[in-house]
């Protein structure tokens, strides 16, 4: 008498398209999450390590946990979109707003740069995210106090639970801005230096897609026969804000964005790449060799009606999110669409 809003057949393909991202890189961890944006119900939602259910004895630990939602780490550039939809919502930047981006970016002890070498250059907002400059969006971030940043990092749902309706979830960890350092809210703002969730980021994500609305995400439809009614949610950013971040999200699939070759023709995509160290504790430092790799976004843009969010943990041979994630993403999608009756634009 438990009806679940998983969908078998999108759960079997993002189950498949994690055995091939585990096959060509070798990862330590993954998860891939499939979503309703509009009412957070989890239309699937698969984890690599797996284990053989008719055999649990035999599982590891790592195997029997599920990830999407007990995987604490660090988003890196993925974060980017609720940094720069706080400075929207507070009237800091609008997505025209242009910033001088240096090579170096001093901030206290720390030199901020980008991932690919460049010279001094001047970018808007739009073309930050698309490119995933970690130097604008650190500017992009000093424009706004360390109270109000980290109001925004809270009212998007971090450093607690979603609320997800199932076992094992874990509510990551960030610093309140009391106790900030000089560089916090710089690494904050790209990603570093906080701990997160995959259910989280997939939530805050469907704050963007839906139009400003953080639900609950649920799997859990019916019981007894009877629907689960959904709660309320609670609007953390405007229709307009929510809006123009999908459109900038946009640019991340499209020409010179860091996710172009993971664009579908016929639909319009949104979505960001993460690619982020991983601290490792044996030297007390960013590991020079171990990194989270991520893509979440959703479909279509201007209307989203799907988000899929992967999460791989330590890949080898590719490091980036949008050589690493993208494709699983892209994969999922390309099968999903049509799956569920997605006209194309």
């Amino acid at each position: 008498d438990l009806r679940l809003s998983l969908d078998s057949q999108l759960q079997l393909k993002a189950e498949r398209v994690l055995k091939g991202v585990a096959a060509k890189y070798a990862p330590e961890g993954a998860s891939a999450i499939v979503m309703d944006p509009r009412d957070g119900s989890i239309l699937a939602m698969a984890n690599y390590p797996t284990f053989d259910a008719n055999d649990p004895g035999d599982a590891t630990p790592e195997a029997m946990q599920n990830r999407a939602v007990g995987f604490n780490y660090e988003p890196g550039s993925t974060f980017k979109a609720v940094t720069v939809a706080g400075a929207l919502s507070d009237g800091r930047v609008t997505p025209q707003t242009v910033f001088d981006l240096p090579v170096n970016l001093q901030v206290e002890d720390r030199v901020i740069k980008d991932a690919e070498e460049r010279g001094p250059m001047a970018l808007p907002v739009s073309k930050i995210i698309a490119q995933s400059s970690n130097v604008g969006t650190v500017k992009i971030s000093q424009t706004m106090k360390d109270a109000r940043f980290d109001a925004w990092v809270h009212r998007f749902g971090f450093s607690r639970p979603t609320g997800i309706d199932v076992a094992g979830e874990e509510r990551g960890l960030v610093l309140g801005h009391e106790e900030y350092s000089g560089v916090s809210k710089a690494n904050f703002a790209i990603g570093q230096g906080l701990d997160v969730t995959p259910i989280q980021m997939a939530a805050a994500f469907s704050v963007i897609a839906n139009g400003g609305i953080l639900r609950p995400p649920h799997v859990v439809d019916a019981v007894g026969g009877q629907k689960v009614p959904l709660p309320k949610g609670e609007r953390v950013v405007s229709e307009k804000v929510a809006a123009e971040t999908r459109t900038m999200l946009e640019g991340v699939l499209g020409p010179g964005g860091t996710a172009s070759e993971a664009a579908i023709p016929g639909y319009k995509l949104a979505g960001k790449t993460g690619t982020a160290q991983i601290f490792d504790t044996s030297i007390g430092a960013y590991s020079k060799s171990k990194y989270v790799a991520s893509f979440i976004g959703f479909a279509p843009a201007r209307d989203p009606k799907l988000l899929v969010s992967v999460v791989v943990n330590e890949p080898k041979g590719a490091i980036y999110g949008g050589e690493v994630a993208a494709p699983a993403f892209q994969e999922i999608l390309n099968f999903a669409l049509p799956y569920m009756k997605i006209a194309p634009n």
